[in-house]
């Protein structure tokens, strides 16, 4: 583990408490006391100010645009962008078979790991310093949110798109399935007949092969 004092610069919150971020830092498998129960925490304290920055952020949108948005921000993904942009991994305390299998570098860990210091860090300086923290992370991804589009699948905003432009919606089709019953990959085409539109997306499920041509089907009409 290397010093931390980069990485309380680079969070704006310097530890009263060090061992609080020491312990947010510390995976299950290092041993204890570990960061499982600060990442609880710090999971209700995301979702409580992420959901303030949204309700005064986008005043006209409702409940359910505001519940899209929020899962998408506080999904595990986002999560560990946001701490692979902190460099958090190297600061990771891991057990030796973390660390055989790269274990600074896997999503869920690094998404764990940055709960775990916004509950460490509402735990060292309370609400205040916490709110501070979640806002600073998330501001750039705010300033650049598109709240019609987040969230939804690709199917969803391709028929809304359509819709807007009052065409027919996309026709899917399966043409092809491949494999044994227990490990199939089926084959989709994805139809728009006004446009004269053929896309083709595969999967193991027909939802997931139907979301990936309808990805591309979208992609092509956005970017034209």
């Amino acid at each position: 583990m290397t010093s931390t004092a980069a990485l309380s610069q680079a969070l704006g919150h310097v530890f009263a408490r060090k061992e609080l971020l020491r312990q947010a830092l510390t995976h299950r498998s290092h041993g204890v006391p570990n960061n499982e129960r600060l990442e609880f925490l710090g999971d209700g304290v995301l979702n409580c100010v992420v959901a303030g920055l949204l309700y005064r952020g986008f005043p006209n949108l409702p409940e359910g645009d505001l519940s899209r948005l929020r899962a998408h921000l506080v999904k595990e993904s986002t999560l560990s962008d946001l701490a692979s942009a902190l460099d958090i991994g190297s600061h990771l305390l891991l057990g030796d078979g973390e660390m055989k299998s790269a274990g600074w570098r896997r999503p869920s860990l690094l998404a764990d790991a940055l709960e775990a210091i916004i509950g460490a860090t509402y735990l060292d300086g309370g609400f205040p310093a916490a709110e501070a923290l979640v806002t600073r992370l998330y501001s750039p991804l705010l300033d650049n949110l598109d709240p019609n589009s987040i969230g939804k699948d690709p199917k969803t905003l391709l028929q809304e798109h359509l819709q807007g432009r009052k065409l027919g919606l996309p026709e899917y089709a399966v043409f092809a399935t491949e494999g044994e019953a227990h490990c199939q990959t089926f084959r989709v085409e994805c139809r728009i007949p006004a446009l004269d539109i053929r896309t083709e997306g595969e999967g193991n499920s027909r939802r997931v092969a139907e979301q990936q041509a309808a990805r591309k089907a979208y992609e092509g009409l956005t970017h034209d």
